[in-house]
C-alpha cells in the first residue's frame, strides 16, 4: 500500500511554497501520493489521514514561526502526530536558521517524530532541492 504524505505548508514570498513543491515531486519519485496544503486549509483533526507530514513555515521576525496562521495550526497538529514521520522545513532570508533549530527542539520535546529538516537562504537552490528530495524519501520509507 503506498503511503500517504500531507505537506503543509505556510509562505510569505513563495520560497516555501517551492520547497512544498519540490517535497511533493520527492514523494511522487519515492512511490507514495502526497497532498500540498495550505496551512490555512488544514487542522489537527486532518493529521489521522496521513502517514507522514511535513510541515514547512519561514523564519519570521527574530527567527520565529508565523505567529497569525502557521503557528496555532502546527501546535494544535503536534499534539495529534502521535509517532508519524514529520519533516520540518522553511527558507529564511537572515540569520543563521536558528528558527529551524528551535522549532525541531520544540517538536522533539513534545515527542514529535522529527525525521529530518530542511532550510534554504532565500529560493530553495540545488543542494536544498536536493536535501528536500532525500527528506521526501525519508517519509516515504519511515
Amino acid at each position: 500500500m503506498s503511503k500517504n504524505i500531507a505537506i503543509v505548508y505556510w509562505t510569505g514570498t513563495g520560497n516555501t511554497e517551492e520547497m512544498a513543491r519540490a517535497l511533493e515531486s520527492g514523494v511522487a519519485a519515492a512511490g507514495a501520493e502526497a497532498r500540498v496544503v495550505p496551512v490555512a486549509d488544514f487542522s489537527a483533526e486532518d493529521v489521522s489521514g496521513y502517514d507522514a507530514l511535513a510541515f514547512g513555515c519561514p523564519a519570521m521576525g527574530a527567527e520565529e514561526l508565523e505567529s497569525d496562521e502557521f503557528e496555532p495550526v502546527w501546535e494544535a497538529c503536534r499534539d495529534a502526530l502521535g509517532d508519524k514521520p514529520v519533516a520540518l522545513f522553511g527558507s529564511y532570508g537572515w540569520g543563521t536558521g536558528e528558527w529551524m533549530e528551535a522549532w525541531r527542539a520544540d517538536a522533539e520535546g513534545a515527542g514529535v517524530n522529527v525525521v529530518c529538516t530542511v532550510i534554504a537562504n532565500e529560493a530553495p537552490d540545488d543542494d536544498a532541492i536536493a536535501e528536500l528530495e532525500a527528506a521526501a524519501r525519508s517519509l516515504v520509507e519511515a
